[in-house]
């Protein structure tokens, strides 16, 4: 399969002291947004209820996480006219407050997320001093009281031929809608995995354009915090929650930072690269990790190599990040450097990894020029069989290993 082009970064072009000294900006796969997020528009309803039915507006459909597409190349977005089975005529009508206080956990109320505006458009939505075409993303898996209707939209989405892509990563999208997809998948992920409250898990109700969770104080379900309970005529007042105290009184998304990095040996002459049991044969990548509570970036690079290779860091500079949607992961790329007499490599510590090794530089350059690609699929033509394999464009792995092979632990770097 063809990969995609990468995300330009913001204003390539632009001359500046940070860009004569560092170089270009780094965008990888997944950011690039073309979206405004205008994050402080998302509690007001007034303006999300005409950016929800204005003409210009597009909505991304997620079936248990999986976008509608025309095919595993192209996005299709849909209008509001589309999803009002789903919605109703606006979901909008109420303030926040409004919702808060007539919470019901016996609705499922379906999940919806705006995403941002595209400038872009100057005939999109004008609000304020603000103009664009607004994007949302709307969840309609089958769930709860809202089973039948969102098995009639997909089915009205199949008979007009479009599929939901099935597969835990889509990496096959244009760069720009590769980001939407990436924001709305991430975030509708969140909402699911958190319906209830983290401290007195009572049922929480998804606010603020579905970027925040609140524990209402109350709930008309006349059986206290059950989904599925029975309608009561006034609300039932519910057990005390921290979280309606103090400034904490919301849960937000959550992103997990990762590291991964580009291994340098002390000469500059080689690169660490790694593989895992399950990857096909002649796979190898950079190494990575989460990062621990209470640990810089730095240190967990080091941690991470020492813990997977037994290979002993000395310098570690951060390259470029990659925002990863599966779930909430920012993978936070780095180029590092061993210490000198640090190169053994010892795998008893950490089993996660079936080999690691070092490889030389002309190798890694001719593996990048043909042979990368997505996990399992073929290489491009002129690879031969039994060569180094890795990471296709739209892995950070792959920009981190060109940057090495590019001379970016050489006197003058370029990012």
């Amino acid at each position: 399969m063809t990969q995609p082009v990468l995300p330009e970064p913001a204003f390539p072009d632009l001359d500046s002291m940070l860009s004569r000294k560092f170089g270009k900006e780094v965008a990888n796969y997944f950011s690039g947004s073309p979206l405004n997020r205008v994050s402080f528009l998302r509690s007001d309803h007034a303006f999300l209820s005409a950016a929800l039915r204005h003409p210009t507006t597009s909505l991304l459909l997620l079936n248990n996480l999986d976008p509608l597409a025309k095919d595993p190349s192209n996005l299709e977005y849909v209008s509001y006219k589309d999803i009002t089975l789903l919605i109703g005529d606006d979901p909008y009508s109420k303030t926040e407050a409004q919702m808060i206080s007539e919470y019901d956990s016996t609705i499922t109320i379906p999940q919806l997320l705006f995403l941002g505006l595209d400038e872009r458009n100057k005939q999109g939505l004008t609000y304020n001093i603000y103009t664009g075409s607004p994007y949302f993303a709307l969840d309609v898996t089958p769930k709860g009281t809202i089973t039948a209707q969102a098995r009639s939209l997909i089915q009205a989405m199949q008979s007009r031929g479009l599929t939901f892509l099935e597969g835990r990563i889509q990496a096959s999208l244009p760069a720009q809608d590769a980001a939407i997809y990436a924001q709305g998948r991430a975030l509708m992920d969140w909402n699911a995995r958190n319906p209830f409250c983290g401290q007195c898990g009572q049922p929480t109700l998804s606010i603020n354009g579905g970027t925040k969770r609140t524990c209402p104080p109350s709930d008309m379900s006349s059986l206290k915090g059950a989904i599925g309970g029975n309608v009561g005529s006034a609300p039932t007042e519910r057990p005390d929650c921290a979280t309606r105290k103090g400034i904490s009184n919301l849960c937000f998304p959550r992103t997990d930072p990762t590291v991964i990095m580009a291994v340098v040996s002390s000469d500059g002459k080689r690169v660490l690269i790694g593989r895992q049991k399950q990857w096909p044969a002649y796979w190898y990548s950079t190494l990575a990790g989460f990062v621990e509570s209470a640990e810089s970036a730095e240190e967990a690079v080091r941690r991470e190599v020492w813990e997977e290779s037994g290979v002993k860091l000395g310098r570690v500079v951060i390259h470029s990040t990659q925002p990863w949607p599966y779930p909430a992961n920012l993978m936070i790329g780095a180029i590092a450097q061993c210490i000198p007499g640090g190169e053994e490599i010892v795998l008893k510590h950490d089993p996660e990894l079936e080999d690691a090794k070092w490889a030389e530089l002309d190798e890694v350059r001719e593996a990048l020029r043909v042979g990368t690609s997505a996990l399992g699929e073929s290489a491009q033509e002129g690879h031969k069989e039994g060569n180094l394999r890795l990471p296709g464009k739209t892995a950070i792995a792959n920009q981190l290993l060109a940057a090495v092979v590019a001379g970016f632990v050489g006197q003058s770097p370029k990012i």
